[in-house]
Formats: C-alpha cells, structure tokens, sequence
C-alpha cells in the first residue's frame, strides 16, 4: 500500500516518471541495475536484506542511480552508515506530500537532501556516539573559498543560497563544490556533509 501511494503521488508528477518498485532489498537492487533510474526510494527496513544493504550495492554497480533513504525514524543509526556509503538523502515517510515529491527532484538535481526538521540534529546526534577521527590532512588542501562552501553545503545549503550568500554566480558555485569534493575525493555533497562533522568543521 505504500509503495502504490509512493507510485501514485510521483507518477502524477508531470517531471516524474515511475520505473518500478520492489518489494525486498534483494529485488530493489536487481530493480535499480535493470532499470537504471534516475532516483529510487529506499526504505532502511526491508525484507531479506536491508536498505543500507541494498543502497551499497546499487551505489557500487555503476548505474549512476541516486538513493534517498526513507525511514518512519527521525534519529536512525543506519542514517549515518548510509549518507557514508554515498546515499544522497534521507526523509521520514510521513513527511507531506510535496516535501518528498521535492526531495525526489533535489536528489536528482545532484544536492543532497535530509529531512529539514532533523539535518543538524541528525547529523550531530549520531557523529557524537562516535569518537571523531582526526581532522583529515585532505582539509589543508582547500582553499579558503572552498573550506567555506564546503561550511555552507554541510549546513544544507542549495548552491542557489550558497550563490547568493557568497554574491557569486551558481556556476561558480557548482565549480567550488566541484573542486571540494575532488580534493577531498568525497562522492557526493551528502558525504560532505559527513565529512564537515567528523572533522569538526562544525
């Protein structure tokens, strides 16, 4: 039933169009690397094996597909493990109805998206469970400009924001988060994020 309604709600949308879904962490993998879609909706908790599984072997297949994680928990363990293997988002499944059909295309636009009721607490509930690496030598290499995107990325900003808080053009933007990640040799703006709490960036 909440696959059909997920289904429903996306298929409606005139941008969006709705590949398949699964019913198991096994078949969502064999899905995804059939289908190639752009996104897919990942739940943590999934017969067989389980989302973050799941998210893991179709973030190393190649298919170039997006994972947003979908959870009924705000405060998740398996959150953390799986922004680390490189899922580009996480949001609660009661969230409203416009708010996961827009996560679906800031997923697919290439930002990364948590759910905005719980970003920081998310991310500093479940980083201080844990004791923090060293600061990565990786961090030395940025540039002044770069360290600060990275800042701005970390808090959930979209490059539009991060544009106009730092009055530089989006594309100037994309190439800073661009150069960020390559140094860093980070996958995506969601391990960004993890990695500006690890290293105490914030």
């Amino acid at each position: 039933m909440v696959r059909q309604g997920f289904s429903a709600l996306l298929a409606a949308q005139p941008d969006i169009s709705v590949l398949g879904d699964a019913s198991d962490g096994v078949e969502a993998v064999e899905v995804c690397v059939r289908l190639r879609p752009d996104v897919v909706l990942m739940d943590v908790r999934m017969p067989r094996r389980d989302g973050l599984w799941a998210a893991q072997q179709v973030i190393g297949s190649g298919a170039g597909t997006k994972v947003l994680m979908l959870t009924t928990f705000d405060i998740d363990d398996y959150v953390y493990e799986a922004l680390r293997i490189g899922a580009s988002g996480f949001m609660l499944k009661d969230a409203p109805a416009d708010e996961l059909v827009r996560a679906v295309r800031v997923v697919a636009a290439g930002e990364a998206l948590l759910a905005p009721s719980i970003t920081r607490r998310l991310i500093e509930e479940v980083t201080a469970r844990r004791s923090r690496s060293p600061r990565s030598s990786a961090v030395s290499a940025l540039t002044p400009r770069e360290r600060e995107v990275l800042e701005l990325v970390s808090d959930g900003k979209s490059n539009a924001e991060i544009a106009a808080a730092l009055f530089v053009s989006e594309q100037t933007v994309k190439t800073h988060v661009s150069s960020m990640l390559t140094k860093l040799s980070l996958r995506d703006r969601a391990q960004a994020v993890v990695f500006a709490y690890e290293n105490g960036l914030k």
